[in-house]
């Protein structure tokens, strides 16, 4: 079906065998991305998962992303790992990418991947106001943001940035970006959706600074576009850097960083300009169009605007909102037809599928291999586990 401009859903149910065939043919296409050639179309979108104690992911999280290259997904994005910034994060059960132990463990995950043979990004987190006092793996570092300000929040309960917490933030996702490149990683991405550091100064809600990094969208993209262009510089010209945003926020599902397509125009120039190869733009239902007047989602937009490759993502596979999952609720199996509809006119380049992969590592062999009679729904039980 064709996505009209009032947002119609994909149909509920597997696909028959016509739909299946097409699926194969059109996600099955390499694609490449700066100097990294991607099997397939298919990507694991990152989603936190809790299982790497001290930071450290060990040989259960190896296995958990080698099942899925072994399936025949094409990219893994890793769920968001703290840079090396002491205020980055507030679980010690969070994979961190810094520290030799846990940099060794990543190295593993690569390796593995590889062997599977799967591509493999981290994804570079940092929470910002997000963090709660106190919280590990840090418990004397305090939350820190563009103003201080929580996402709801008139008056400041944390750090406002200095430029010295810039420059070592700064500096943290570099490091981690040359790290991740060392130890055999195929590029980054870097978490700048949901309402996180780098989303909080994207965002006028949480930046009310009136420095340089503050004030109309392409002042608020300053400190986002340092942070690119420094990891950038840190590791090699064919390396991808991949740059996560999203007009929603955890905390705020209607909230936008830009209201018309001039406004997010004027977001997205600055960090492309400052090297990021391929942007993921992420919503929570894919099919949702973005701007009054177009049937382009966010991806589609970002596309059009920039010239870049890009990812989609939301509810890919399933009829249900993720968000859901986190209250305890499944997903019936959804349509892939309107996706395949947009692939085949390149609104977007690549498709990252969450819960979908999350209860079934198969599902990318599946849907490649026309076995759409043998695809599962959501169970929310899945996110308990590391299968």
């Amino acid at each position: 079906m064709t996505v009209t401009a009032s947002g119609t859903a994909p149909e509920s149910g597997p696909a028959d065998s016509g739909s299946a065939s097409r699926a194969a043919s059109i996600l099955s296409r390499p694609v490449t991305l700066n100097g990294l050639t991607v099997p397939n179309r298919i990507v694991m979108a990152p989603m936190t998962r809790m299982f790497s104690p001290g930071g450290v992911p060990g040989e259960d999280v190896v296995s958990y992303y080698a099942r899925r290259a072994a399936a025949g997904v094409g990219l893994i994005v890793t769920e968001g790992t703290y840079v090396g910034h002491e205020s980055a994060g507030e679980s010690s059960r969070v994979p961190r990418f810094h520290g030799e132990e846990q940099l060794a463990g990543w190295a593993r995950v690569a390796e593995a991947v590889h062997a599977a043979g799967g591509t493999i990004v981290p994804q570079l987190w940092h929470i910002g106001m997000v963090r709660k006092p106190g919280r590990p793996p840090f418990a004397d570092a305090p939350p820190v943001g563009p103003s201080g300000l929580r996402i709801g929040e008139s008056e400041a309960t944390g750090k406002a940035m200095t430029r010295q917490d810039l420059d070592d933030v700064i500096a943290a996702f570099a490091e981690s970006a040359a790290a991740a490149e060392r130890i055999g990683f195929d590029g980054v991405e870097l978490h700048g959706a949901h309402g996180y550091l780098l989303d909080q100064f994207l965002w006028a809600g949480t930046n009310r600074r009136t420095d340089a990094y503050g004030g109309d969208p392409v002042a608020r993209t300053k400190f986002a576009a340092e942070i690119v262009a420094a990891v950038r510089a840190a590791v090699s010209p064919e390396f991808p850097v991949i740059f996560r945003y999203s007009q929603w926020k955890q905390e705020a599902y209607d909230a936008r960083l830009a209201e018309t397509p001039e406004e997010l125009e004027a977001i997205l120039t600055p960090l492309a300009a400052a090297g990021v190869d391929v942007f993921h733009a992420s919503t929570r239902r894919y099919w949702l169009p973005e701007f009054e007047g177009s049937d382009l989602n966010l991806a589609g937009w970002t596309k059009k605007l920039t010239g870049k490759q890009v990812i989609t993502v939301g509810s890919v596979g399933l009829d249900g909102d993720f968000i859901k999952a986190f209250q305890g609720e499944g997903a019936a199996l959804g349509s892939l037809d309107n996706l395949l509809d947009r692939l085949e006119r390149d609104e977007f380049d690549l498709v990252a599928v969450g819960r979908a992969l999350l209860q079934d590592p198969e599902w990318a062999a599946k849907v490649l291999g026309d076995r759409f009679d043998e695809l599962k729904p959501y169970d929310a039980e899945a996110v308990k586990t590391l299968s």
